[in-house]
């Protein structure tokens, strides 16, 4: 092992739970999510919590009770010491797999030897866009950036790559197909840590918006979701970029979108001497890590150009990877990712996605990233690429490639 790379060493990550007042976790407050993750990633490693340089989370609506850096009052709240720093960032939807990517780069640089990357969202308790902002709010900036809701950019990605409603709802079943063999099949046992109120009863130990059950048939039953907004003056801002659009064809619905969930996920990161001082055996190495900006409209189409950018930072083809997992914040993204990069889907989002699962925002590219790592290890395979499409047009995308 060389000593100038970044190595996973564990993770873990809580169940998902439904997004709404009457969800399994929404009476944990998020800070308790992580305390609780926290105390269970300790007690796996043994760590020596003093060997920890940073705890790196990502939050996309960090406000209320998800405000005030949460990273640093997290790791205090749960016990660890006082030495250990802590930040929150948002880069949206590729939050959870940025805070991987920064913390495989500063213990790259040598400054630092271990840190604690992941992310944590309480969808129930803040929804998307509690936290404002001019991109969402402010109508001068709306009609300067023609900001256009992500559903209505899903719904541009299918029309323009001429999907069909059944491809879309087929995709979608697929991924709770999917999703439900790997939980009956127990592959994601290893690394999901059940969740438990104050009084020690269980909460939730499995991921909740799993349907076992979905069929193109149920799928159907569904009505599109964002044919309204388009009525509010966003047409008119999709016309400008792509004046070829007579109309948008709205196929995307909540069967076919990715799940509105709580759910929190760490992973420990470190060097080879940090590994070494805590007789911790690494599980992978981070190989290369890309983020690209992207037509900020359509918004969702950056995957390819940050996967690309990734494998060419090391020479590889997209053949040369074993896994892949494309984010399902809606079918179209994952099935326009699939076309561009030319790849199968039986080696893509093989244990189900964001669709069946749920998206956490902060958190999902943590949670992502290691079960990519869960499912290299359990195939015997060598490589792994996950990527991320994020808000305003940006993509993440990270390469991992087993120890």
């Amino acid at each position: 092992m060389s000593d100038n790379e970044a190595y996973i060493y564990d993770w873990v990550r809580t169940p998902r739970g439904r997004g709404k007042s009457d969800g399994a976790l929404h009476p944990l407050k998020p800070i308790e999510l992580l305390k609780q993750l926290l105390i269970a990633l300790q007690q796996r490693t043994q760590v020596d919590t003093k060997l920890i340089d940073d705890v790196i989370l990502g939050c996309v609506t960090a406000v209320g009770d998800q405000g005030a850096n949460i990273a640093r009052s997290a790791l205090l709240f749960a016990g660890w010491q006082q030495g250990t720093a802590g930040f929150t960032l948002n880069r949206f939807c590729a939050s959870g797999l940025e805070t991987c990517n920064i913390a495989a780069a500063k213990i790259m640089s040598g400054f630092e030897q271990a840190i604690v990357a992941g992310g944590v969202e309480s969808m129930s308790r803040h929804p998307i866009c509690e936290d404002g902002g001019s991109w969402y709010i402010d109508p001068e900036v709306n009609r300067e950036l023609l900001f256009v809701p992500q559903g209505i950019s899903a719904d541009i990605i299918a029309t323009l790559e001429n999907f069909s409603r059944h491809e879309l709802d087929s995709y979608a079943c697929d991924s709770h197909h999917r999703a439900q063999h790997a939980t009956v099949e127990g592959y994601f046992k290893r690394s999901l840590v059940p969740c438990y109120d104050r009084n020690g009863e269980l909460l939730l130990d499995k991921d909740e918006t799993v349907r076992a059950t979905c069929s193109i048939a149920t799928m159907s039953n569904l009505k599109p979701s964002f044919a309204a907004m388009s009525n509010l003056g966003f047409i008119s801002h999709v016309q400008t970029r792509y004046p070829q659009l007579d109309q948008i064809q709205h196929l995307h619905h909540a069967g076919n979108s990715s799940g509105i969930v709580d759910g929190a996920a760490l992973m420990l990161i470190g060097s080879r001497k940090f590994g070494e001082a805590s007789g911790l055996k690494p599980r992978a190495r981070i190989i290369s890590m890309a983020s690209v900006g992207s037509e900020p409209v359509i918004m969702l189409t950056g995957n390819a150009a940050a996967s690309r950018k990734a494998l060419a930072n090391i020479n590889l083809q997209p053949q040369d990877i074993d896994l892949y997992e494309v984010n399902e914040a809606f079918a179209a993204v994952a099935l326009q990712y699939l076309r561009t990069m030319a790849i199968d889907t039986e080696q893509t989002n093989v244990n189900g996605g964001a669709i069946a699962l749920g998206h956490p925002l902060g958190a999902t590219g943590t949670m992502v990233l290691g079960t990519l790592l869960d499912e290299l290890e359990r195939r015997e395979l060598a490589r792994g690429l996950a990527t991320f499409c994020a808000g305003a047009g940006m993509a993440t995308t990270t390469i991992i490639e087993r120890v």
